[in-house]
């Protein structure tokens, strides 16, 4: 048992030091090569055609790009034949053809249903909402957690909602994926997941250092960590799953989603393990700091 608690307190060290390590470059990422903004953030034209049944995404995009001369987003939208096209508005002065132009070579009846303009100015504004939706989430969890938790046990929690955060941003800026709404709702989902899963670690390592006062904080953490592993496991595992399947059968509209929920899940229950339980324990976190204090009854 001995040999296993130690086991368990140098692997919480090493993963501890490998989660610094990828913070530091998915920070270094973000710095150098930025995020890949989508149209919701930088505007753009958002079209819905209908054309006939048999013709496939690979047949209408390079016409698109040949005669935008830009990568455009070609995305089903439910029913047979309909498509909706995503693309950076054309500079001022430029005379892009129309869609029924450029989609003549299919040879087939091509049906504009709609087209909606993104302006630079409505992109903007939904950036700064974003980045506020965001930073006011993290100030409402560090305010909770500063309730429940003595602040050597919320630290924890604290550094791994930031660690899971700035990693999904960092993968996105490194393969320079398209960062829009739906990926911006994936980094709150995973504020969520993330926190619960430290909540549930902490709560158990402050019932164990309550239980057991006298009894080593590397000890307690492992204790902690083997309590909750299980249900850690399954959770993750289950929801694992189901993103899995949103993954691979949702399309190209839920890729950015279900890629930075599965990243987040992943690294969420990482760092709520590792980081969770190895910062506290750094900054010196022991069962005084838990004991109810006597209150003198002397005036």
């Amino acid at each position: 048992m001995l040999i296993t608690m130690k086991n368990a307190t140098k692997w919480r060290y090493r993963t501890s030091m490998v989660s610094v390590l990828l913070m530091i470059m998915s920070i270094t990422m973000i710095a150098v090569k930025g995020l890949n903004w989508g149209l919701d953030f930088t505007g753009g034209v958002v079209t819905e055609i209908q054309v006939a049944p048999q013709i496939t995404s690979s047949e209408i995009a390079p016409l698109m790009k040949a005669a935008l001369h830009q990568d455009v987003n070609v995305i089903a939208a439910g029913e047979s034949g309909r498509w909706v096209l995503r693309y950076s508005a054309p500079q001022t002065g430029d005379n892009a053809p129309a869609i029924t132009e450029i989609l003549a070579p299919l040879n087939t009846q091509v049906q504009v249903l709609n087209t909606s303009i993104v302006g630079p100015q409505v992109g903007a504004e939904l950036a700064n909402q974003g980045g506020m939706a965001i930073l006011v989430a993290m100030l409402c969890i560090l305010g909770y957690l500063s309730y429940r938790f003595e602040w050597r046990l919320a630290s924890g929690s604290l550094f791994a909602l930031f660690h899971d955060v700035i990693f999904v941003l960092g993968f996105f800026a490194m393969t320079q994926m398209e960062f829009n709404l739906t990926v911006l709702a994936a980094l709150l989902a995973i504020l969520g997941y993330s926190l619960n899963d430290s909540i549930i670690i902490a709560d158990r390592i402050r019932e164990i250092l309550i239980a057991k006062p006298n009894q080593d904080t590397a000890t307690t953490n492992n204790e902690a960590i083997a309590a909750t592993i299980s249900r850690t496991m399954v959770t993750s595992g289950t929801t694992l799953i189901t993103v899995s399947a949103l993954w691979l059968l949702g399309g190209a509209p839920l890729q950015g989603f279900s890629i930075a929920m599965f990243i987040g899940i992943v690294t969420g229950t990482w760092s709520s393990i590792s980081v969770g339980t190895t910062l506290p324990e750094y900054f010196g976190v022991k069962a005084q700091h838990y004991m109810p204090v006597a209150i003198s009854d002397e005036p």
